[in-house]
């Protein structure tokens, strides 16, 4: 009897979980960008979210201080995570000085924009006031995100302020790597919206209002996104890329249009993103062109069942993301873990958010699914966001062809859960391209 009420108990427990859970993902809404100084208001707003965070920084890696300095159009990396909504470059030479901390009521930041050699004595003045005992500069060798001050800037800066000051600099790669990696939480509103738009556009690219099979080119659903986009007023950081997929990979066919032509029963794939309020998103989809008289019941199950092991792979990526623990090592396990379940495929997956390609760990590259040198090596920050990146490779008895299955879907750290969830929700069915007058579906399940 205790047994018997224990699983009532257990299984109105999970009901109850999928109800609170559950999200309508089934029709995907485009959301207007508010106007351009609203937007300005709040990417400044979240900006002084994330420098708020600095002085916390600095100690956590044993710094003093954290010195940049640009001229107009050689911008550090960083430069681009602290400036203002409205400034569009550095100008003139651009200096910025963070503190850790000050035993009096100054000012834990410092910028100037000059032209003059008074820039150096001001900063001067400052260093010798509050005498940091180490200072960051973004020269590292490797790491995009922490080397950027430009060689020739960084020898003015040791000629300018001297040996005395040129001993205490430091290169700690994983301040601007955390900085930048570091989603400020007033964001997760607007990416989701962002989320929410792109998948509308591939919802739209992915129907037969756009798509007739035997006329309309894969490079055709390219520059309808492309439009859509602009339509929208929001803009992107790569090429909408649409593909028909084959055993050779969404590569192995030809460029031309003639080659690329959709037609009934292929299986589409689209890899996308749309940026706008200083976010990126980065999604890949795929869809089934319904052949006349076709419904969802009759796409082939091989393809299916392929979508579906794509899926247990972005479970098995998900789960093992573990903060501290290096990309390399997850990738070592989710591959181990992905071989062991029976199955084949490659995982690929990046940070994303300031930047498509953003900083932080990664876990794998296409073509690096052993190790990734340096950046495989970085620690798994959270409070970020990442696009899980893979494809799975599953054989399909109705085309007697093994085919790779792309998927791709942003995550963000969620507090309350202490651990990762989809930014919208993840495709766990096709978008379909219907034949004829029937009305086109589109339906997505989230976990």
């Amino acid at each position: 009897m205790f047994y018997q009420i224990s699983s009532i108990v257990v299984c109105l427990q999970l009901v109850l979980s999928v109800c609170v859970k559950a999200r309508d993902t089934s029709q995907p809404r485009y959301h207007t960008l508010p106007p351009l100084r609203e937007q300005a208001e709040l990417k400044n707003a979240w900006t002084k979210e994330r420098k708020a965070n600095i002085p916390h920084l600095l100690e956590k890696y044993d710094l003093g201080a954290w010195l940049m300095s640009e001229k107009e159009y050689a911008e550090d990396t960083v430069f681009w995570s602290l400036k203002s909504a409205t400034q569009f470059s550095a100008r003139r030479r651009t200096v910025t000085l963070f503190l850790a901390n000050v035993t009096d009521d100054s000012p834990l930041e410092y910028n100037w924009i000059d032209n003059t050699p008074t820039v150096w004595s001001d900063l001067l003045d400052v260093l010798e006031k509050h005498n940091p005992a180490t200072i960051a500069v973004n020269v590292d060798p490797q790491i995009a995100f922490s080397s950027g001050l430009h060689v020739g800037e960084y020898d003015n800066i040791i000629g300018e302020l001297g040996p005395y000051w040129a001993e205490r600099f430091r290169s700690v790669p994983m301040l601007a790597v955390e900085y930048i990696g570091t989603m400020p939480r007033g964001q997760l509103e607007w990416y989701k919206k962002l989320m929410e738009t792109a998948w509308a556009m591939i919802s739209e690219a992915f129907s037969e209002s756009v798509i007739v099979p035997g006329k309309t080119t894969t490079e055709d659903v390219e520059w309808w996104l492309r439009e859509k986009i602009q339509e929208q007023n929001y803009t992107t950081w790569f090429q909408s890329d649409v593909n028909i997929v084959g055993s050779g990979g969404v590569f192995h066919l030809s460029t031309s249009i003639q080659n690329n032509t959709i037609q009934y029963g292929d299986m589409l794939h689209v890899d996308f993103g749309v940026t706008a309020l200083g976010m990126n998103t980065d999604t890949q989809h795929l869809a089934y062109v319904l052949k006349p008289g076709e419904a969802e019941k009759d796409i082939p199950m091989g393809l299916i069942d392929g979508l579906k092991k794509a899926n247990r792979l972005q479970d098995i990526v998900k789960d093992n993301m573990k903060v501290g623990t290096s990309g390399n090592e997850i990738l070592k396990i989710c591959l181990d873990q992905m071989k062991s379940e029976g199955f084949g495929g490659r995982v690929y997956s990046h940070p994303i958010g300031d930047w498509g390609h953003s900083a932080g760990t990664l876990i794998g590259m296409f073509n690096l699914q052993d190790t990734v040198d340096v950046l495989g090596d970085l620690p798994l920050l959270d409070k970020t966001y990442y696009s899980v990146e893979l494809y799975a490779e599953h054989f399909v008895p109705e085309l007697n062809e093994t085919l790779p299955f792309y998927l791709e879907e942003d995550i963000y750290w969620a507090d309350e859960k202490n651990g990762w969830d989809w930014v919208y929700g993840r495709q766990e069915k096709f978008h379909l391209i219907r034949s004829g007058s029937e009305t086109g579906e589109f339906v997505i399940q989230e976990l």
